[in-house]
């Protein structure tokens, strides 16, 4: 009786959350082209904008084919031209939604986000868990929490997955960051090779283009010299002579 009236009441709060969600639907879809820039440019749309389901306002399990028709509907609201007093940010809308139709229209990219949504319900499937092991400890295993309403945990996994497209763009950004600068100090010591290269060839050039005037040079000290040794007295040895004889007397 308590699994029947467990599930009778599990059946009644999906009823009212499938509701809301319908009643979500429909408002959003009747939203004026000022409005969906407004959604799309609203604060903290940087990272709000990173999902491109939350960008085409589309569930993760929708076919390719309804999402080139929401994005086609929802490009023409946003065009530039259909908001001619507001052209500047419904361009950047615009593009918004391009750039999130091209992401899911690719197979490739399309398969990351849906594993972003996979991670984010097994992440918050695991918190859950620790969460009613928790209370399981504290003797309260009964209780229910708060994610065991499906609205609740909808909006659970929405919060997670919104987590993990911030995080992941936190990392590209640093890889970024991180690439910019090993290029810049490649370039800088490029450049630095580059200069002493410079240096050594212009030091070179010098040394050439003065070979001849430093052979000039030696062969001015050379005659200076040579011409100095001519011109100097050759002196003559010392004559011997020897003393006269002085007749003897007797």
């Amino acid at each position: 009786m308590a699994d029947s009236a467990g599930s009778s009441q599990k059946e009644v709060q999906f009823e009212d959350f499938y509701t809301e969600v319908k009643e979500i639907e429909r408002r959003d879809s009747v939203l004026t082209s000022k409005q969906q820039i407004e959604r799309l440019l609203r604060p903290g749309s940087t990272y709000f904008n990173l999902n491109p389901f939350e960008v085409l306002q589309l569930e993760p399990d929708t076919a390719v084919e309804l999402i080139k028709k929401k994005y086609r509907s929802l490009s023409i609201l946003v065009h530039p031209d259909k908001n001619q007093d507001n052209k500047d940010t419904a361009q950047q809308a615009f593009e918004i939604v391009c750039k999130a139709w091209k992401t899911l229209e690719n197979e490739v990219t399309r398969k990351k986000c849906l594993d972003v949504y996979e991670e984010a319900k097994d992440r918050t499937d695991h918190m859950i868990a620790e969460k009613r092991k928790k209370l399981k400890k504290e003797g309260r295993g009964d209780e229910l929490i708060p994610e065991d309403d499906p609205s609740k945990y909808k909006h659970a996994v929405y919060v997670m997955t919104m987590k993990l497209f911030a995080d992941m763009e936190r990392r590209r950004q640093q890889l970024e960051t991180r690439d910019q600068e090993e290029r810049k100090r490649k370039r800088e010591a490029e450049i630095e090779e580059e200069e002493r290269i410079k240096q050594d060839r212009q030091w070179q050039k010098s040394w050439e283009e003065s070979r001849q005037s430093r052979v000039d040079s030696w062969h001015s000290f050379q005659a200076g010299t040579s011409s100095s040794k001519k011109k100097k007295k050759v002196k003559k040895p010392l004559e011997f002579n020897p003393p006269k004889l002085k007749p003897e007397s007797r």
